[in-house]
């Protein structure tokens, strides 16, 4: 008896420094890139301080009324799809051929579920598809026009491929000679009241796509990922480096079996594994600590957090977009 209760009180500090020290979490991202110079312009600044502020506003009102982490991820996802402010649905930048390829994948970590939507073509919001795949079929990824077929079936709204473009894209798709520098993806974290981790991602791609290129953002383990005795990741940048690193995954795999701290893990990824010059990008996470992380090796990237303390019940928020992070 007596060594039982000595072995109580060595486990007990390792059991509080395991508990959830957060009542919920939320991280969002909108892209990373070229963005360094945008925080000096204080129009366009502005506009992208209050979507991330709106986005991280509409998953509070959901966690904070005990919702699950995958109603609040979608919903914030949903948010930036509806926004032509970002790479994703209604923002979404064209292929080659002047057409808009959407891609999306959800993650729960409880159970280890998952869906994910590539190539979509008359989706509205392609997070809400990659859920449908998650919890209406028995398969991870649909592509194509499969993956359209099956949302309508699901009564989604359908939309005309048009729809997804902008007076900006439009403008693109006149002259595809012209660079552009939205190349991005948007993304939500979450560590809900529950204690569980969801992770969701959707993006129009890399500018003048060809051949039905697929990025990192709907492959599970390398866009999205989300483990409970890891954490829940989400990317944005140059896919095919995410994928060649399996990033997600990889950063949820440093937590869960070397004990890293999730930043310092996410640190290591972003910042020595990835090619700086060529897989530039960035991430967010977030453990079941309620610990997150938001490391980028560009120029910027469109992020924020927001947190309610256990016991003081004080709520915290900041966003940002080059390297400071702006308190709200």
């Amino acid at each position: 008896m007596k060594h039982l209760f000595i072995t109580i009180l060595l486990l007990l500090p390792l059991c509080r420094m395991l508990a959830q020290e957060r009542e919920y979490v939320i991280v969002v991202h909108g892209g990373a890139g070229a963005m360094e110079n945008l925080e000096d312009d204080k129009e366009k600044s502005t506009l992208y301080y209050a979507a991330l502020d709106s986005a991280l506003s509409i998953g509070n009102a959901i966690l904070s009324a005990g919702g699950e982490g995958s109603e609040a991820v979608m919903a914030v996802v949903n948010y930036f799809e509806n926004s032509p402010l970002f790479n994703a649905g209604k923002g979404a930048t064209c292929t080659s051929a002047g057409t808009f390829e959407l891609d999306a994948s959800i993650m729960e970590g409880k159970d280890l579920t998952a869906g994910a939507v590539a190539g979509l073509k008359t989706v509205k919001n392609p997070i809400n598809a990659a859920y449908a795949v998650k919890t209406k079929t028995p398969h991870v990824m649909l592509a194509g026009e499969g993956a359209d077929r099956f949302a309508k079936s699901q009564g989604l709204e359908i939309v005309d491929n048009m729809y997804f473009a902008t007076p900006k894209t439009l403008k693109w798709i006149e002259d595809l000679k012209k660079e552009s520098k939205k190349n991005g993806t948007v993304g939500c974290v979450v560590l809900d009241k529950q204690g569980n981790l969801t992770a969701g991602t959707s993006t129009g791609g890399m500018f003048k796509k060809q051949w039905g290129r697929v990025g990192d953002s709907p492959v599970i383990g390398a866009g999205t990922y989300a483990d409970n005795e890891g954490c829940a990741v989400s990317c944005t940048g140059h896919g095919e480096y995410f994928i060649r690193h399996v990033v997600a995954y990889n950063l949820s795999t440093r937590v869960k079996l070397l004990h890293q701290p999730v930043g310092e893990a996410a640190d290591y990824i972003i910042h020595q594994e990835l090619n700086t010059k060529e897989g530039n990008g960035g991430l967010i996470a977030v453990d079941k600590k309620g610990d997150f992380a938001m490391p980028f090796n560009s120029g910027g990237m469109f992020r924020g957090y927001l947190y309610k303390e256990k016991g003081t019940g004080k709520i915290s928020k900041a966003v940002g977009i080059g390297k400071k992070m702006k308190t709200l």
